[in-house]
C-alpha cells in the first residue's frame, strides 16, 4: 500500500477536519513520499529518538498521536529538536503525520481503547461531537468493582509508573460507572459529573482539580499521560497490519518524559 493510500484510508476513519482549532493534525513533514510503499513506525510522540529509530528500520513514515509542531516556529536552527527532525526527515525521506484530537474522538481511538481495556459496557462519549463520536467514554463495569479492585485493574492493565487518586476516597466503595479519557482530561471534570460516573480515569490533573473532583463527589484517577494514550498506538499498529503494509512497528523509543524516584533503589 502506498503512503497516499494509507493516509486516505485513515482520514476516512478519523478526519483531520475534526481536530480542534488549537490543534495541528495531519502532515507535519511530507518530503515527497506519497507514492512510496508505506513502511510505518507508530509512536505516541515524535522525537529525535523516534526519528533515529525510523532511520535504522528504513521506515518512511512516522505516524504519531502528538503533533511535532503545535505552533508555527519562528526559526529553524541546527541543534533544536524540531529543526533536526526536519533535517533528518528530508535527508532520509521520512514523513511525519499526526492524528491528535481527531483520533481522540473516533471508535477505537484513545478514549475508546481505554474503555475496552477496562471492559466497560454500554459505552457513550462524555462529550458527544458528531455521529455518535466524541471526547472520552463513560460506561458500566460488569461486574461492579470496589475502588481498590478498580485501581488494581488499572495498575495491572496500564502499568503506570505512578497512580494517583482522590483524597479520602473509600477503597471499599462499589464502583459501577466509570469515565475515561486518555491524556489531559481535567477540563472535562464537570462534564463527567453530569454523566453520573463515580470514577474518572485520565491524566495530567493538578492539585486543585483533585479538590474540585472531591467536592463534586467524583473519584479522580490520574494514571499519567503516557499510560493512558500509549495503548491506542498499539491499536493503530493492529489496524495498519490488517492492511498488509510491508512494515508496521510500534516504536520502542517512545518516552514518558517523567521518572518517579523510588526510595531504596
Amino acid at each position: 500500500m502506498k503512503i497516499a493510500e494509507l493516509i486516505t484510508w485513515f482520514e476516512s476513519w478519523a478526519n483531520p477536519a475534526w481536530c480542534e482549532s488549537w490543534d495541528n493534525c495531519g502532515w507535519q513533514i511530507e518530503p515527497g513520499i506519497l507514492e512510496d510503499e508505506a513502511k510505518v513506525l507508530v509512536c505516541l510522540t515524535p522525537t529525535l529518538a523516534v526519528m533515529e529509530e525510523a532511520i535504522a528500520l528504513h521506515a518512511n513514515l512516522i505516524f504519531a498521536h502528538h503533533p511535532l509542531i503545535f505552533n508555527p516556529p519562528k526559526s529553524l536552527c541546527r541543534g533544536e529538536a524540531i529543526a533536526d527532525m526536519v533535517r533528518l526527515a528530508f535527508t532520509h525521506n521520512i514523513g511525519v503525520y499526526t492524528a491528535h484530537t481527531n483520533f481522540d474522538q473516533v471508535e477505537d481511538g484513545t478514549a475508546d481503547v481505554l474503555a475496552q481495556i477496562l471492559q466497560l459496557k454500554d459505552v457513550t462519549p462524555i462529550v458527544p461531537t458528531q455521529n455518535g463520536l466524541g471526547y472520552g467514554r463513560v460506561g458500566l463495569l460488569e461486574p461492579f468493582l470496589t475502588l481498590q479492585e478498580l485501581l488494581t485493574v488499572i495498575q495491572k492493565r496500564l502499568s503506570p509508573p505512578d497512580l494517583i487518586f482522590s483524597p479520602n476516597a473509600n477503597l471499599q466503595q462499589v464502583i459501577s460507572k466509570v469515565a475515561v479519557l486518555g491524556g489531559s482530561g481535567a477540563s472535562f471534570i464537570s462534564a463527567v459529573v453530569k454523566t453520573g460516573a463515580q470514577a474518572y480515569l485520565t491524566s495530567d490533573c493538578k492539585f486543585h482539580q483533585f479538590q474540585e473532583s472531591r467536592d463534586l463527589g467524583l473519584i479522580l484517577i490520574d494514571a499519567g499521560h503516557y499510560a493512558t494514550e500509549r495503548p491506542a498506538c498499539d491499536r493503530l499498529v493492529e489496524k495498519f497490519r490488517s492492511l498488509n503494509i510491508d512494515l508496521v512497528q510500534l516504536s520502542n523509543h517512545d518516552e514518558d518524559f517523567r521518572q518517579f524516584f523510588q526510595s531504596g533503589n
